[in-house]
């Protein structure tokens, strides 16, 4: 039997009052957890995402463990590309690496079209599994963006500067917007059947796209990103954009149809206000802080919380993931806290 369900995160996410300010952590799920070690060692990321009983377990374990006010699916955001024909490995210390890169028309012609019933079923079926049975906060999926997936598709696997991208965004613009197009194309699908198998909100990661300046962001990726989350507001769920290194691009984001933008560490939410950004907004603790003494953690938190309580429309998170070396009775000490701190001051 479905448990019953504390929906306080959905409610900050509409910008609602609530009781206390809601909490959960990018990558919570793995990375840092003991558990989830043990069985990096008998299996990839690949094939836990590929079982959902194990996939839904790994997705869980921070709710329980922490305390935290949402679960995030445990996957990877080249979950959906073999669907495409793009032939990825997640290679350890390393991240994605593409071995049959995009250079030409003709290559993004060749890309296929994603059918989630038929091409992550697993996926799916971790989200029914976890809705239905498992989980009493909401579940939050997610995609990668058309500018991050695309860096990772032209460069061949992860990048400093992003130069090959830009380049081939500048040299080939007609190549470049039929690649948006193929990826917009894909998120769009494989986003809504996550929020039909169950997922309450979803988050867009562009992760990479604070490389662009404004103009170029306007240009090249605000089209597609426009067309994304307009067709996902008509599924009435909270829809987040978060992107690192962004900070010059917030406004950019405000004028999307989004519901809440993603904080990273180096904005703070009374500057996102003077900025003008009006969405409810999601961050921002910096996750090396994690790794400095509680004294210091609380310091940095307060401050945090204390704009929150004065701002009413934010969601506690980190401001990048969670690091392999961050202790999980810290997350589960954080959270406590965030929570007590801010019922004591509502």
């Amino acid at each position: 039997m479905k448990k019953t369900m504390n929906d306080t995160i959905i409610q900050a996410y509409r910008g609602e009052e609530t009781g206390h300010i809601p909490v959960w952590y990018m990558r919570q799920a793995g990375r840092s957890q003991p558990e989830y070690r043990a069985l990096k060692e008998k299996y990839s990321l690949f094939e836990i995402t590929h079982q959902p009983e194990l996939c839904a377990y790994v997705t869980r374990l921070p709710v329980e463990n922490y305390g935290v006010d949402a679960a995030i699916l445990y996957k990877d955001i080249m979950s959906p590309m073999p669907a495409l024909g793009v032939d990825v490995e997640i290679k350890s210390g390393v991240g994605p690496v593409i071995h049959n890169p995009i250079a030409t028309y003709q290559d993004v012609e060749k890309l296929g079209e994603i059918d989630p019933q038929r091409d992550v079923p697993y996926v799916l079926d971790t989200i029914r599994l976890l809705t239905q049975e498992q989980l009493n906060v909401p579940l939050i999926g997610f995609s990668g963006a058309p500018f991050t997936l695309a860096s990772y598709m032209i460069e061949g696997g992860p990048s400093k500067n992003y130069a090959e991208t830009k380049a081939f965004m500048y040299a080939k613009p007609d190549v470049w917007f039929a690649l948006m197009e193929k990826l917009g194309d894909m998120v769009i699908a494989y986003v809504e059947a996550q929020v039909e198998a169950g997922a309450s909100a979803i988050q867009i990661f562009d992760s990479w796209v604070g490389a662009l300046n404004k103009d170029d962001y306007r240009k090249y990726i605000k089209p597609v990103m426009t067309r994304i989350c307009a067709e996902l507001q008509r599924h009435h769920v909270p829809v987040i954009v978060f992107g690192i290194g962004a900070s010059h691009l917030l406004l950019e984001f405000n004028d999307l149809p989004v519901d809440v933008i993603g904080l990273d560490w180096r904005t703070s939410i009374k500057e996102a206000r003077e900025m003008g950004v009006t969405k409810v907004l999601q961050g921002n603790l910096d996750p090396a802080i994690l790794l400095a003494d509680w004294d210091t953690i609380l310091a940095k938190t307060k401050e945090i919380l204390d704009q929150s309580l004065l701002d009413g429309r934010h969601v506690f998170n980190l401001g990048h993931g969670v690091t392999p070396d961050v202790k999980p009775e810290t997350l589960k000490r954080l959270t406590e806290f965030v929570h007590t701190y801010s019922t004591r001051k509502s």
